[in-house]
């Protein structure tokens, strides 16, 4: 059966959690926004997926900093402080007695605000943007660690900077849902998507990487992924990247942004995805193919244990 790296087991606490709401404490069943909204409309917005470990927002900054950049770029103005918005999103985590929890995923969001009537001119827009911070118990299947996702590539190209840049964490996603529709169609979990050259960009929820090993079983480690230009700037993968960057020497293990293909990626040795919600999650076939042995290999299983020693390290601060 098919399924993704956010899948997750229901939890029946999220039906009476408390949802911010322009700093109000809202009940689920009266959370709602105006259908004049400009995110409802348009998808006129930017977000960000933001995990609570033991009781710390991980990795805060870098997402605040991602935020900030992608409303900067499609100039919109939050109206809050990175300081004021971290103070609401504690605010609702208070609300619902979180504030000291683990497991725990957030999903913010912040649009242009409410318009006057539907038109995608800014100007229309008559309210101050509105921000909503949704907690939720909702932790990956343990299973999606250690069995993996299969994935497969779709049609759907990430864009160039020039039609819309992926780089933006929006409201718009449109490209990622007919991504994710194909490669469901096909049966597999989630979308590989190549960029307008033809070269591995991203996933449609998560980011790519290979492992290869050049010379032999024995050999050193490289692990792949793609240059950036085509895909979101990733916390996780950055988080990655710094990992192997600081660890790789003593494991014999290097890391590359760059160009690979299609032919690349089925000759790995290895694959897996990253992303705020599962961590590191391994690719165990693509596009029909078997990577590697088709099972978690060693060095996703290592690259996941540095990553859960960051996080405890992050909450620990």
């Amino acid at each position: 059966m098919a399924h993704g790296t956010h899948d997750y087991e229901s939890d029946p606490r999220n039906d009476s959690i408390i949802i911010g709401i322009n700093g109000t404490q809202l009940p689920r069943e009266e959370a709602v926004v105006s259908v004049f909204d400009s995110g409802f409309m348009l998808g006129d917005g930017v977000w960000e997926g933001i995990r609570v470990h033991n009781g710390r927002l991980a990795f805060l900054g870098d997402h605040l900093r991602r935020l900030y950049e992608g409303a900067k770029a499609i100039d919109m103005d939050i109206g809050k402080t990175p300081d004021q918005l971290t103070a609401m999103i504690q605010e609702t985590l208070a609300a619902n007695q979180m504030d000291h929890e683990s497991g725990v995923h957030i999903r913010l969001m912040i649009t242009r605000g409410v318009k006057s009537t539907p038109y995608q001119d800014p100007r229309f827009t008559i309210t101050p943007p509105t921000i909503v911070v949704i907690p939720e118990y909702k932790e990956a299947r343990p299973e999606t660690l250690t069995t993996g996702v299969r994935l497969y590539t779709v049609s759907t190209r990430r864009g160039r900077p020039d039609v819309q840049d992926p780089k933006w964490n929006s409201h718009s996603k449109l490209n990622c849902i007919a991504a994710c529709i194909q490669a469901t169609k096909a049966g597999a979990d989630e979308a590989l998507m190549l960029d307008p050259q033809g070269f591995v960009a991203t996933c449609n929820s998560t980011h790519f990487f290979v492992v290869r090993r050049p010379d032999g079983p024995t050999g050193p480690v490289e692990v792949w992924t793609s240059t950036g230009d085509y895909c979101m700037p990733g916390i996780t993968r950055r988080n990655v990247i710094r990992l192997v960057t600081a660890n790789g020497a003593a494991a014999n293990m290097t890391v590359h942004q760059k160009n690979f293909s299609l032919t690349e990626v089925y000759s790995a040795d290895e694959a897996f995805v990253t992303g705020t919600f599962a961590g590191i999650a391994p690719v165990t076939e693509v596009d029909g193919r078997t990577i590697g042995t088709g099972e978690r290999g060693p060095i996703v299983e290592q690259l996941q244990g540095w990553y859960v020693r960051l996080l405890e390290d992050e909450a620990g601060r």
